[in-house]
C-alpha cells in the first residue's frame, strides 16, 4: 500500500507527491524527525550504550538539518501565502502527516491595536490522504484507488473565536507548543477545531502558538497518524522553531504588504487617474516604476485643459525614486497645475517651478518640459528645464527630435528659461518622456533618443504614410524597445496626437466695450450658426451670448473677444481684460440684474471662467446633437 501527500487550500486538495511509507527518509526540507527502529548489537561491534548514543546523535543531527532546511524554506517567502505554504510544504510529510495553520483575522499590522473579538481563521491545511489501497477479491489481490475527495483526515472549522480566559487563550498566551494529549491541549483543541470536531482517534498532535514580535497572530496544529512514531519532547523544540520563524515571517510580510499598498496609493494619487479629452487632441500615457520593489518615484506627467480649447502638456522627473522624490514630485505637479490655471507662458511656469523647488529645500533637483498646444493655430510653444527633447512623429512617418533649448534643471536657481514656438501639424504625434526610456547602463541618452526616433519611424511604416499609428499601440510599441538591462529608472510617457480644429469651424470677433455690443454679438452668433446649419441652437446661443457679453462690457476697458468653436459641441468663449471672475448668485425679486449666470448654468451643458494674465475668459458649451 502506497500513500501520496496532497495539499489543499481552503479545504481543496492540491497536486500529490509520492512518498515512501515503509521507511522514513530525508526529504527536500531535511531529514525525517521520526524515530528509527531499535538498534541491534552486532557481534564484535561497539557496546550497546555506544550504539544508542550514536543513534541519538544521528537523530539529533537529522532534526537540526531538518530545522535548518525548513526555516530556510519559510524565510524564502515574501508575501503571506508564500510563507504559510513554505511552512506546510516543509513539514508535510517529513515532520507530520497533516498541518492546520490558523491566522488572526484581521491580521494586525505593526503597532496596530488588534480589533476585537480575537478571531482565528483557517488559512491553509496540508495533509496526507490514502491514494491507493489493497483490496482482496478472493483469490486475487488487486490494488485499487480508493481516494475520496470528501474524506478529510483533519476536519476543522474555518473560524474560531478565542474566548478571553478560555483554554485556547491560555495555551496561546503560554507561547510554548504543547502535546495534543496534554490537559491544556485536550481542552484547547476542541475550541480551535470546533465544538463537534476533534483530533482523529489514535493521532498524535502538537499545538503551537504563532507569536509575532508583539502578539500572538495564530496557531499551528501538527498531526501524525498512529502508524508513525509518536512525537518526542525534542519535537516540541522543532515545532517552536518552525512556529517562531513562521510568525516573524508573517509579521514582516504584513508590514511589507502595507508598505506596498501605501506606495501604490501614493503613486496613484500623484499621477492623473485619467487623462482629459480636450478638443482637437488625443492623449495616451504610460508609467513604469523602476522595479516592483520600488513602486514610487519622481517621474510624472500631466495634461491640463486651458481656455481656448488649448491643453498644457507636462512631463517631469525628480531625481531619485524614493518616497521623498515622490513627495517632491507631488508638490511640483500641484504647483504646475496652479501655474497652468493662470495661463502663464511656458518659460514663466518653469521659472516659478524653479523657485518652488528651492523653497522645498536644498538639492531638490528636477527636470521638466512644459508645452501648450493650440488646436486653432496649430502651434505649440515649448520650454525645457534640463529634460530630454520631445520627438515629433509626422503624418508621413518621419520622426523628428525637436530642437528645444535644454535649459538648466529646476532647483538650480537664478537661471532664465527660454521658450520656442513650433508647428504642430494635424496628424502629428508628440512624444514626451523621461530619461528612463532612453538612458541606461547599456546606452547613453543620445543613443537612446536615436533608437526611439528609429522605433517611431518603423512603427509608422506599418500603418502607411496616410494614417497615423494608433496612439495606445504606439505607446506599447515604444516601451517594447526596452531590453532586459534597460530598466534603471522610472519611465513616464505622454503621447499627444494633434487633430486640430479646422479654420472653417472657428469664428471670432472683437467687440468694442459699448452698449451696442450685446446686440451685435447676437447677430454675429446667429450668422455663424446659420453657416454651420445649427439654427436650432440660435435661441439658446443668442440668449447666453448676450448675457455673457453684457457682463464683460460692464467691466472691460479694451475690446471684448467673442469666439465660437464647432466640434462635437458648440463652445462659446468671451474674453475681456478684467481679472474679476463672475460668480453665480441668487438674485432677489426686486433686483433688475444678477440672473445672467443663472441662465447660463441652467441652459448650458458646461460653463466656467478662467483668469488669464491679461484678464479672463468666460465660456459655455452646448451639445450640437440632441
Amino acid at each position: 500500500m502506497t500513500e501520496q501527500p496532497t495539499s489543499h487550500e481552503g479545504r481543496q486538495p492540491l497536486a500529490a507527491r509520492p512518498q515512501e511509507r515503509a521507511r522514513p527518509r530525508a526529504e527536500s526540507a531535511g531529514a525525517t524527525a521520526a524515530v528509527p527502529g531499535p538498534a541491534v548489537p552486532t557481534p564484535g561491534g561497539p557496546p550497546q550504550d555506544l550504539q544508542d548514543l550514536a543513534v541519538a546523535a544521528r537523530r539529533e543531527g537529522d532534526r537540526l538539518r531538518f530545522v535548518g532546511a525548513a526555516t530556510r524554506r519559510i524565510a524564502r517567502g515574501i508575501d503571506l501565502d508564500e510563507i504559510v505554504l513554505g511552512l506546510c510544504r516543509a513539514t508535510v510529510p517529513t515532520f507530520s502527516d497533516a498541518i492546520l495553520v490558523y491566522l488572526r483575522d484581521p491580521l494586525p499590522v505593526g503597532d496596530e491595536r488588534p480589533v476585537a473579538p480575537f478571531v482565528l481563521r483557517l488559512r491553509r491545511t496540508d495533509r496526507l490522504r490514502l491514494a491507493e489501497d489493497v483490496v482482496d477479491f478472493g483469490a486475487a489481490v488487486t490494488p485499487v484507488t480508493v481516494a475520496d475527495p470528501h474524506y478529510d483526515l483533519t476536519p476543522a472549522s474555518d473560524l474560531c473565536e478565542v474566548r478571553s480566559g478560555g483554554a485556547l487563550s491560555e495555551v496561546l498566551r503560554g507561547v510554548r507548543p504543547v502535546f495534543g494529549d496534554s490537559a491544556a491541549a485536550r481542552a484547547a483543541l476542541p475550541e480551535l477545531l470546533g465544538a463537534d470536531r476533534s483530533v482523529p482517534a489514535g493521532h498524535r498532535a502538537i499545538l503551537a502558538p504563532l507569536r509575532g514580535r508583539r502578539r500572538v497572530i495564530g496557531a499551528a496544529v501538527f498531526l501524525r497518524r498512529p502508524d508513525r512514531p509518536a512525537f518526542e519532547p525534542n519535537d516540541l523544540l522543532v515545532a517552536a522553531q518552525l512556529a517562531t520563524h513562521t510568525a516573524l515571517g508573517i509579521d514582516k510580510a504584513v508590514l511589507y504588504g502595507r508598505e506596498a499598498y501605501i506606495a501604490d496609493e501614493l503613486q496613484r494619487t500623484m499621477l492623473p487617474d485619467s487623462l482629459p479629452q480636450p478638443t482637437g487632441v488625443r492623449l495616451a500615457s504610460r508609467y513604469l516604476p523602476a522595479a516592483e520593489t520600488a513602486r514610487v518615484g519622481g517621474d510624472w506627467y500631466d495634461a491640463i485643459p486651458l481656455p481656448g480649447s488649448r491643453v498644457a502638456l507636462v512631463v517631469g522627473d525628480v531625481m531619485g525614486h524614493s518616497m521623498t522624490s515622490a513627495a517632491i514630485m507631488g508638490q511640483l505637479r500641484t504647483t504646475a497645475q496652479t501655474l497652468a490655471g493662470l495661463d502663464l507662458p511656458p518659460q514663466e511656469v518653469l521659472h516659478h517651478l524653479d523657485e518652488q523647488a528651492q523653497r522645498l529645500g536644498q538639492d531638490r533637483m528636477a527636470t521638466c518640459l512644459y508645452a501648450v498646444y493650440d488646436p486653432v493655430s496649430h502651434r505649440i510653444p515649448i520650454a525645457n528645464a534640463g529634460h530630454p527633447p520631445p520627438v515629433l512623429l509626422h503624418l508621413g512617418g518621419r520622426a523628428e527630435v525637436l530642437r528645444v533649448p535644454p535649459g538648466a534643471p529646476i532647483g538650480v536657481g537664478g537661471v532664465d528659461f527660454e521658450a520656442v514656438e513650433l508647428d504642430a501639424p494635424a496628424g502629428g504625434t508628440l512624444l514626451l518622456y523621461t530619461d528612463g526610456l532612453v538612458e541606461s547602463r547599456l546606452r547613453d541618452v543620445w543613443t537612446g533618443i536615436e533608437q526611439l526616433r528609429e522605433r517611431l519611424e518603423t512603427t509608422a511604416q506599418l500603418t502607411g504614410p496616410d494614417h497615423s499609428p494608433p496612439l495606445e499601440a504606439l505607446c506599447d510599441d515604444v516601451l517594447d524597445m526596452l531590453g532586459p538591462g534597460d530598466r534603471d529608472d522610472d519611465i513616464a510617457l505622454l503621447a499627444a496626437r494633434f487633430d486640430g480644429i479646422a479654420p472653417s469651424d472657428v469664428a471670432y470677433w472683437f467687440l468694442e466695450p459699448e452698449d451696442a455690443a450685446p446686440g451685435r454679438a447676437r447677430r454675429l452668433a446667429r450668422r455663424a450658426l446659420e453657416r454651420w446649419h445649427l439654427e436650432e441652437l440660435s435661441d439658446a446661443v443668442e440668449l447666453l451670448v448676450s448675457e455673457v457679453v453684457t457682463n464683460a462690457v460692464r467691466y472691460a476697458e479694451r475690446p471684448v473677444m467673442l469666439r465660437l468653436l464647432r466640434t462635437d459641441v458648440l463652445r462659446c468663449e468671451v474674453g475681456d481684460d478684467s481679472p474679476q471672475l463672475p460668480r453665480q448668485r441668487k438674485a432677489r425679486e426686486t433686483d433688475e440684474g444678477g440672473r445672467g449666470l443663472f441662465l447660463v448654468n441652467r441652459l448650458a451643458r458646461r460653463w466656467g471662467a478662467t483668469r488669464l494674465s491679461s484678464g479672463k475668459v468666460v465660456w459655455f458649451e452646448l451639445p450640437t446633437r440632441p
